[in-house]
């Protein structure tokens, strides 16, 4: 039974990348149907985003990508479907710099973070200076004064996650939807064998 949704059809066969193989009755499948923009402009429809993405993660990184629609031959006969191709790669290089604007706003964000820190840690360390010579650098001096270093260091967590493994898979995903934005995207008519 063929539930109109894309099947997976290819996947690897050895070092040979298969193409992305998309079997549709209909154009409109592969798009939102809510969204109002141009036809060109239009945002892929969710289930057939993840199918491709998912498939593409799958693939040798160092080969082109190739992505086949199958549809009947009397959809390609419309005046639509001479842009679909273009449709998908401008979706996916959208998403690339989507990908982009995401990151730019994790690095914002870190330095944020990190100026936060940075200023807490030495409050920490110059208090926990001050209450150990206060204290006469006894053991509740002492306790306090590893206690506000800890509490510093504790602070400079977040920006350091960032910085350090925060931006990694973002930078794989737009790496991806690069490589999908400049796939190669062809038309095949189901009736044709």
């Amino acid at each position: 039974m063929d539930t109109g949704a894309p099947r997976r059809e290819a996947k690897t066969l050895g070092a040979k990348a298969r193409p992305i193989e998309l079997k549709i009755h209909d154009i409109g499948q592969l798009f939102q149907s809510l969204d109002p923009l141009p036809f060109r402009e239009r945002d892929l429809d969710i289930a057939v985003e993840d199918y491709v993405v998912s498939w593409a993660r799958e693939l040798p990184r160092r080969k082109g990508l190739e992505i086949v629609v199958h549809l009947p031959a009397a959809q390609m006969q419309q005046e639509d479907s001479a842009q679909v191709a273009q449709a998908i790669l401008n979706y996916f290089a959208y998403r690339a710099d989507q990908v982009t604007r995401e990151l730019a706003e994790l690095f914002r964000f870190g330095r944020t973070a990190l100026i936060i820190g940075v200023t807490v840690l030495a409050l920490c360390v110059i208090a926990g200076i001050g209450f150990s010579r206060l204290l006469n650098n006894d053991y509740i001096g002492r306790f306090l004064q590893e206690g506000l270093f800890i509490l510093g260091w504790v602070a400079n967590w977040r920006p350091m996650e960032v910085f350090l493994y925060d931006w990694w898979p973002l930078a794989r995903r737009r790496r991806l939807y690069r490589r999908l934005a400049s796939a190669n995207v062809t038309l095949t008519p189901t009736d044709a064998g």
